[in-house]
């Protein structure tokens, strides 16, 4: 029986599951137990990659246009309408951390939590844009979870609004839009011969690692072990 766009995402989200470790930062901000210290660096450190995925998003859109993929390009077009809302949004949670403009702009990233957008920005510009599709895909269930669980502790045990957590909130809701703009980018890269589902994979595994070294490089500074 032959593969369904369905099948392979479903696939891609059953492997990374299986590689899914334990969030320590996630679980220390869910207890109350983390200090806002780590939720400002969160912060910092997202004010980065937002841009920076945006970028990438857009250039994929770019590769696929000049594949003649209409699916693909639409659904990093929705991604990438999406890092434009979080951005929107992001002020607000930094506001909320205490954080100043001056502060945002003296920021020095950390390379560990940078080294998922910098991976982000190869794939824009090498994977096969479907291939990156399914990979991102099957990533953004766990970003989803961990953004849904910080959303409902900044609002238990730190005191933050609606609006302070509307970044977090962004991520945490279903997007059935996406949702469906991915099977249809998956659907077309099966009838088009360009989907590699063992790329896919590869690309699935590196994303889910460097987004893990994200959390961990926070975890590791402001949680004790």
């Amino acid at each position: 029986m032959a593969r369904t766009a369905r099948d392979v995402l479903d696939g891609a989200l059953r492997l990374l599951a299986l590689a899914a470790g334990e969030n320590r930062l996630v679980a220390e901000i869910a207890a109350g137990r983390a200090p806002l210290a780590a939720v400002a660096a969160l912060a910092l450190e997202q004010g980065q990659v937002i841009p920076a995925d945006r970028r990438s998003f857009t250039h994929l859109a770019l590769r696929a246009t000049a594949l003649q993929q209409p699916p693909v390009i639409a659904f990093y077009d929705h991604l990438a309408c999406g890092e434009a809302v979080a951005l929107e949004r992001l002020g607000p949670l930094t506001a909320a951390c205490g954080l100043g403009e001056e502060a945002v702009r003296a920021h020095e990233p950390r390379p560990g939590c940078q080294a998922y957008p910098a991976y982000v920005s190869w794939l824009a510009l090498g994977a096969e844009p479907v291939d990156a599709a399914v990979a991102l895909t099957a990533n953004f269930a766990a970003w989803s979870a961990s953004c849904a669980t910080v959303a409902l502790a900044l609002r238990e045990h730190y005191g933050f609004d609606d609006a302070a957590c509307g970044f977090f909130d962004l991520f945490a809701e279903p997007d059935p839009e996406a949702a469906e703009r991915a099977l249809a980018a998956v659907g077309a890269g099966l009838l088009d011969g360009r989907l590699s589902e063992t790329l896919a994979h590869r690309h699935g595994r590196l994303v889910q690692a460097y987004e893990a070294m994200f959390w961990s490089t926070l975890a590791d500074e402001f949680v004790p072990r």
